[in-house]
């Protein structure tokens, strides 16, 4: 049975993690969380600017970091990617498939280049970057890797029909991934936030007030989350306390799928 601490500031020491979509938002959090705790964390993304910027933050707080610029979609680039950090520092220990597109449209008004840039990033990509540090983990005897989707995954919401298809694909990879590599050291979970203080989720899903009012109001909880909430949670799953884990969805969304509901439920007997 795994032995742990209470005291976290070195849960992570000697441990390297790679996080796709680390340039901003819960991805940054979820790399400086895993930095704060003793880690090396690399930052996977498009942007150089923004990957800069997450080292940066984590260097100047006494981390270590590196930055990866690659698309997800692009399967040869990840595996290039994921190898070179392996030779670097020997081992990959944890990967967050964060990276994620979405915009709210009609379905009926979806294209096939819609659908096809979302399901690109958030299903093939989690794969491709899942397949690729699998065969270190695998080989090591040891890892964890968690997805980041959303609730709407299983219960559906008007407008994301590209994103929760891909989403809810990812959860079933999870779950079989789970169980295909659980008793080869290698655990798959997924967590699912609520709406969360991001500069790209705020542009994207509430864009104006009204919306903002709307999102917010589902919220049992009555607040967005912030993301380094979400980067706790994530820390939990990627981390020992976690050890017995694997192909679950951890939900951190201050109740709002189950107060959807509730409410859905009280509107249809009014």
């Amino acid at each position: 049975m795994t032995q742990f601490t209470l005291d976290l500031s070195a849960e992570f020491a000697g441990r390297v993690a790679l996080v796709t979509g680390g340039g901003s938002g819960i991805g940054r959090a979820i790399a400086e969380r895993w930095a704060r705790a003793g880690g090396t964390v690399a930052v996977l993304g498009r942007r150089q600017e923004a990957l800069d910027e997450t080292v940066r933050r984590i260097v100047d707080a006494g981390g270590s970091a590196e930055a990866v610029v690659c698309d997800v979609r692009d399967h040869a680039g990840v595996a290039a990617a994921v190898d070179a950090l392996f030779d670097t520092h020997g081992r990959i220990d944890a990967l967050v498939n964060n990276a994620a597109g979405n915009f709210v449209v009609p379905s009926e008004d979806l294209s096939p280049g819609g659908w096809k840039a979302v399901t690109d990033i958030v299903l093939n990509g989690t794969y491709y970057c899942t397949h690729a540090v699998a065969r270190h983990m695998l080989a090591q005897g040891s890892g964890s890797i968690v997805n980041v989707i959303a609730s709407y995954a299983w219960h559906g919401h008007p407008g994301t029909v590209h994103s929760a298809a891909a989403k809810g694909g990812v959860v079933a990879m999870a779950r079989t991934l789970a169980v295909e590599w659980g008793g080869r050291g290698v655990r798959v979970n997924c967590l699912a936030p609520g709406p969360t203080e991001t500069e790209g989720a705020g542009a994207a899903l509430w864009g104006n007030p009204e919306a903002r009012r709307e999102v917010l109001a589902s919220v049992p909880a009555n607040r967005f989350a912030a993301p380094e909430e979400i980067a706790e949670s994530a820390a939990f799953l990627l981390g020992d306390r976690a050890g017995y884990v694997t192909g679950e969805v951890l939900v951190v969304d201050g109740g709002q799928w189950l107060g959807k509901s509730l409410y859905t439920d009280s509107s249809k007997r009014t």
